[in-house]
This record gives C-alpha cells, structure tokens and sequence, in this order.
C-alpha cells in the first residue's frame, strides 16, 4: 500500500480486521444452525436495499440495513412455523432479491458501471470511511459482550434446541437475535465485500475453525481470528494485483478453508 496515507491504510486494515471478527464470530451460528440459505438470502436483500438507495439518491447504507433486518425479521417466523423446509423458502426468496437488486441497479440513472454500482456488487478497496469504521467497531464489540454475557444459553442452543427448550432455555429470542446480529453485520460488510460476496465471510471463517477445534470457545475464538486473517489478506491481495476486494476475500477465504479441510484431525481420524 505504498504512497497511500496512513491514515488511509489503518482505516482500511481496521475495518477488514473488524469485518472479518464481526463474520467469523456470527458464523460459528450460521454455520452449527446450518443457516447458510437464511444468511445468503439476507446478504442479497442487503445488496438489493442498497442498489435502491442508489437509485433513489438515498446513503445505500441506510436501505441495505433495511433489507437485511427486514428479511432477518420475516425469514426467522416463516422458517419456524411454516409446513415448508427453510431451504424451500429461501430457494424463492433469493432470486428475488437478487432480481430486484439488478433492476434497482439498472434504473440508477449513469450509474450501471459506476464504481458505487461497481463496489456494491464486488467491494471496493476504497469504500470503507472512517464513521464506516466507527459502526463496524460498535458492531463487533456488540456481537463479542452479546456471546460473552450470554455464553450458556447460545452453548445449549448450538448443542440441540429442542433440548434447550426442554432444560428451560427461552431459544427462540436468542435465535432471532442471531439473525438479526447477520443482517446488520452483512449490510455493514457490504461496502467492503460486495453484495455478492459478502456470505463468504459468514461461511468459511467458522468452517474453518470447526474443522480443528470441538470446544466452542475455541471455536468462536478462532472462527473470529480466521476471520480478521481471510479479510486481511484479501485487502493485501486486493491492492497487490488491483482485483475487486470482494472476489480476492473469496479467493483466499475459499484457500484457506481447502487447506483446512486438507489437514483437519477430525477429518483424519474420521
């Protein structure tokens, strides 16, 4: 990152820090619920509510949290009570996010291959500011006191709800805060990841850890510092070759997940 200010390359290593530690420490639930369909669903209606408030002139952040809080909050009940699997909902729900957020994207007037348009889909090296930095910041350290103070009830609710339920644990609040902790840390992620990209950090740190460690501290410990790792060397890899941020978090993200796969002890004593 020679020639850019110092100021300038903290921002961007500490909001690719804090990004990455916000995703591992929220995927370790996305992964061991198996919320995966749920979260992609939810990171494409934040792309959509973004490419709206482009379209409409209005900060893409704002409407990217919208979309994604309102898609945790609709998905949550809907995936509970309804007689369909959750994959079957969400199978209809994400195309249609991704419909509207390439319509909303299309209707911005001059800016279809617009670096804004641009960073939203794939991320941008350059999009993160400082109070983007101040959010991600308040995010992370909410998410890291949230599974401190509430470290049993999330044990027992990542062991086996319907247990919890039965041991008097209320798991159902604690699981629709969970899904609304990923609807704001992927719409906070967005400018740095991209619309759709930005699952990955969601999914690979938290795989990675699980394919080492059974204790869930260690877990949600080393899912965050994954995380902080994928996110970083993607920025360095971002930068090195000028590719889209987004795209070199997936590169390495998916890399290191193969490796993990390649020397984990479960799977070699499996």
């Amino acid at each position: 990152m020679y020639g850019l200010p110092w100021s300038l390359i903290i921002t961007l290593v500490s909001g690719a820090a804090l990004t990455g530690a916000a995703c591992g420490l929220l995927g370790t639930f996305v992964v061991r619920l198996r919320l995966s369909s749920l979260g992609f669903t939810m990171s494409h209606a934040a792309f959509a509510g973004a490419a709206l408030g482009l379209a409409l002139g209005i900060e893409p952040l704002t409407l990217a949290l919208v979309g994604a809080i309102l898609t945790a909050a609709v998905l949550g009940p809907i995936a509970e009570r309804a007689k369909l699997p959750a994959d079957v909902i969400t199978g209809v729900l994400f195309p249609l996010t991704m419909a509207l957020g390439l319509i909303f994207l299309y209707l911005a007037p001059g800016t279809a291959m617009s670096s804004s348009a641009l960073g939203l889909l794939w991320g941008s090296l350059f999009a993160m500011t400082r109070e983007d930095l101040f959010r991600l910041l308040g995010l992370a350290g909410t998410i890291a006191l949230t599974v401190w103070l509430f470290f049993k009830e999330f044990q027992a609710l990542l062991f086996d709800r319907k247990l919890a339920e039965e041991s008097g644990v209320p798991t159902r609040p604690f699981y629709y805060l969970i899904l609304f902790l990923t609807g704001m840390t992927i719409a906070l992620a967005l400018r740095l990841v991209g619309g759709l990209l930005v699952f990955v950090l969601l999914q690979s740190p938290a795989a990675t850890a699980f394919q080492f460690f059974y204790d869930l501290k260690k877990i949600f410990f080393w899912a965050a510092l994954f995380g902080v790792i994928y996110a970083g060397a993607g920025l360095g890899l971002s930068f090195a070759f000028d590719l889209p941020l987004g795209s070199a978090i997936v590169l390495i993200s998916t890399l290191g997940f193969g490796l993990a796969v390649w020397r984990s002890p479960k799977r070699r004593r499996t």
